[in-house]
């Protein structure tokens, strides 16, 4: 017969098997559990997850998005100072060719003159509406005086009528208080020049009998001392002849523009 003592040892040998093989059990169990708490967890929370995580990227999207447009803003308003000063050194570059071009016209047309020239800006015009007077930036320290005639490429434009020691005053043949000799080109008869106030002239003293029609070139006669002869003055726009009068209405129209003076010629003499 087996011993107590045997028997003890053979119950409690089996006991402890007993429990490790309810612990392994238990553990199995808890981890199945454990594996579905956390699936079902996963898939409760999973869309959250996705929503909170695309948040967070549009958020940080829009903020890279709004520092891209920042630096692409600052670019823009840089080249736009860039163009912007382009375009002004491209106007004063094509001021300065139409400058020298006009000043090339006039140094020309002072070739063909034997006494001298004083080329001169125009920096001003008479407020009034009746007085056609510019100012030039050339005067007595310049050798210009008074009863000066003033000229451009394009024909006669006035006169003198006041030189200070920098500027002088020009009283343009369109003014009402000017009159200037002048003489048809092709047929030779005289006339005299008068301002009407306007953007244009008349020819007065012409007589009925002379053949005058529009178009016809008139030139400076070179009586009267200020004007030398030979100068364009303009071209017949309008001619009217009276039944009764000694003399026709003939309006002239200036050959240069004297709207849009710039540069101009002071004749020496």
């Amino acid at each position: 017969m087996p011993k107590k003592g045997n028997k003890k040892n053979i119950a409690l040998v089996s006991a402890i098997l007993l429990f490790s093989l309810a612990l392994m059990t238990l553990n199995v169990k808890q981890e199945k559990g454990t594996d579905f708490l956390d699936s079902v967890a996963g898939f409760i929370l999973s869309p959250f997850q996705n929503f909170f995580t695309q948040s967070i990227q549009s958020v940080s999207d829009s903020i890279n998005h709004y520092f891209f447009l920042v630096d692409v803003a600052r670019e823009n308003d840089q080249l736009k100072l860039e163009v912007q000063r382009l375009i002004s050194e491209k106007n004063q570059l094509v001021e300065r060719l139409a400058s020298q071009k006009r000043l090339a016209k006039l140094m020309a047309y002072d070739d063909g003159w034997e006494k001298k020239a004083v080329v001169a800006s125009v920096i001003g015009k008479d407020a009034t509406q009746w007085s056609k007077v510019v100012v030039i930036n050339k005067g007595t320290q310049h050798g210009i005086k008074d009863h000066l005639a003033v000229v451009t490429d394009a024909g006669v434009i006035g006169q003198v009528i006041h030189a200070g020691p920098n500027t002088s005053k020009v009283l343009l043949i369109v003014d009402g208080r000017s009159a200037v000799d002048a003489l048809f080109q092709d047929n030779r008869i005289s006339g005299v020049v008068v301002g009407m106030g306007e953007n244009e002239c008349q020819l007065k003293f012409v007589p009925n009998t002379a053949d005058v029609k529009v178009g016809d070139s008139v030139l400076s006669s070179g009586l009267g001392g200020i004007f030398p002869k030979g100068l364009i003055i303009g071209k017949v726009s309008q001619v009217s002849k009276k039944k009764q009068g000694l003399f026709q209405e003939i309006t002239l129209t200036p050959s240069s523009d004297l709207s849009r003076l710039e540069e101009v010629l002071v004749l020496l003499f």
